[in-house]
C-alpha cells in the first residue's frame, strides 16, 4: 500500500491539490535572474540565487520587498522605488523562463494520480498572469482541472482561502483532500483548511527543514506518494 493510501484508509484522497515552486518546478534559476536584472537597473548590487532561494514563496510583491531590502523586511520602503522595481520584475521574468525545469518524477505522480480518476488542482503564490505560459512550457497544462494563482483570491498561502474555494469547486470535503508542498506557507494553509499534507524535502523553505511543520508526510520524492 502506498503512503499516500495509508492516509486514507487504505483508498486514495478525491483531490490532490499542489503548489508550483519548489514543488513541481524548479524556478528560482529564473527569479533569481529576473531579480538580479531588476536590481542592477535599479544600481544596486545584484543578490544571486542563493539569497532568491531564501525570499521566495510568499508572492511576487514580499519577493520584490525582500531583494530591496536585501532581505531585512523590516527596512522602510521608498514607495515609489517599490512600484518601479515591481514593474521591473515583472517585465524581465515574463520574458524569460528558459532556466527553470520540473523536478524529477512530478510527471510521473501527476499521470498516476490522473489515471486513477484524482481530481488535480494547483494553488500557487505567483501571479496568474505567469501560469498558462509556464505551464504550457513545460507541459503541465493538461493535468489540472483548477489552477489558482496567488493574486486569483484577496488572499493567498499561508492563508487557506485558496484551498477552500478549489474543495468548494470540487466538491470534495477537506477529509478526502490532499496538499503537496515544500514551504512553510503550504503546511500551514494545509493544516488552517484541515487538510493532511505532504512535505517535500527539496524545495525552498527560506532554509529550514520542512519537517518543523510536521505534516502527515515528509518526503524527498513524489514518487514516494504513489508507490
Amino acid at each position: 500500500m502506498s503512503i499516500l493510501r495509508s492516509l486514507f484508509a487504505g483508498q486514495l484522497p478525491q483531490l490532490v491539490m499542489f503548489d508550483l515552486d519548489g514543488t513541481l518546478l524548479d524556478s528560482v534559476p529564473d527569479l533569481a535572474a529576473a531579480v538580479d536584472k531588476m536590481l542592477s537597473t535599479l544600481g544596486r548590487k545584484p543578490a544571486g540565487v542563493d539569497k532568491v532561494k531564501l525570499w521566495v514563496g510568499n508572492g511576487l510583491p514580499t519577493l520584490v520587498k525582500r531583494a530591496l531590502a536585501n532581505g531585512d523586511e523590516q527596512l522602510p520602503l521608498d514607495q515609489h522605488l517599490y512600484e518601479q522595481a515591481q514593474q521591473l520584475f515583472t517585465q524581465f521574468y515574463a520574458s524569460q523562463n528558459n532556466l527553470t525545469c520540473v523536478y524529477p518524477k512530478v510527471y510521473e505522480c501527476l499521470t498516476w494520480l490522473k489515471q486513477n480518476n484524482v481530481k488535480l488542482a494547483l494553488i500557487t503564490n505567483k501571479p496568474k498572469q505567469f501560469l498558462p505560459s509556464l505551464l504550457k512550457q513545460h507541459q503541465l497544462d493538461s493535468f489540472f482541472s483548477w489552477v489558482v494563482g496567488g493574486d486569483s483570491l484577496p488572499q493567498r498561502k499561508p492563508d487557506p482561502a485558496q484551498l477552500l474555494w478549489v474543495m468548494a469547486q470540487a466538491k470534495v470535503s477537506a477529509d478526502a483532500s490532499f496538499f503537496v508542498g515544500d514551504s512553510c506557507n503550504d503546511i500551514r494553509a494545509a493544516k488552517a483548511a484541515g487538510v493532511q499534507c505532504a512535505g517535500l524535502t527539496y524545495g525552498y523553505n527560506h532554509g529550514q527543514p520542512i519537517s518543523l511543520e510536521t505534516p502527515q508526510l515528509v518526503i524527498d520524492s513524489l514518487e514516494q506518494l504513489i508507490f
